[in-house]
């Protein structure tokens, strides 16, 4: 099963590249160039792992990361910026950030990261089902 990555970018070229090299490691890609932006996305597409830059014009990553993990917990974002601070990266992952890399970075190392927020959110999703389906069994006596 393919894993669907949104990448989250308001440089337009970068999105557009980093796409590119995605989906030539065969990830299904959906782009979107600000938060507002993303936020839509993720009402019509189903995604595993969103790439978020930190420091976007209008709606901050800080923000984006905020609203998907209210919409979407299982959704795992991987914090991506030129501008970090240590103070962003802590406020990011207490949000629940699956990591927080430095651009530039290497597309392998970023590949290894999706992979590993990819296996952690099948893993939540295998729980759940696994809980509701002994949730229905206590419930039926079974």
């Amino acid at each position: 099963m393919k894993a669907h990555v949104m990448v989250v970018d308001d440089e337009v070229e970068f999105v557009d590249v980093l796409a590119e090299r995605l989906e030539a490691r065969d990830f299904v890609v959906y782009k979107a160039y600000s938060g507002d932006q993303a936020l839509k996305e993720l009402e019509t597409h189903k995604v595993d792992v969103i790439i978020l830059d930190v420091v976007m014009p209008g709606k901050s990553g800080i923000e984006t990361l905020h609203e998907i993990k209210h919409k979407q917990p299982l959704v795992e974002v991987i914090m991506l910026t030129g501008h970090a601070t240590v103070e962003t990266a802590i406020e990011g992952m207490k949000l629940g950030a699956y990591d927080y890399l430095m651009k530039p970075t290497e597309t392998l190392d970023l590949v290894q990261k999706i992979n590993g927020a990819v296996a952690r959110k099948r893993d939540h999703e295998e729980r759940i089902r696994k809980a509701e389906i002994d949730g229905i069994v206590k419930r039926r006596g079974w």
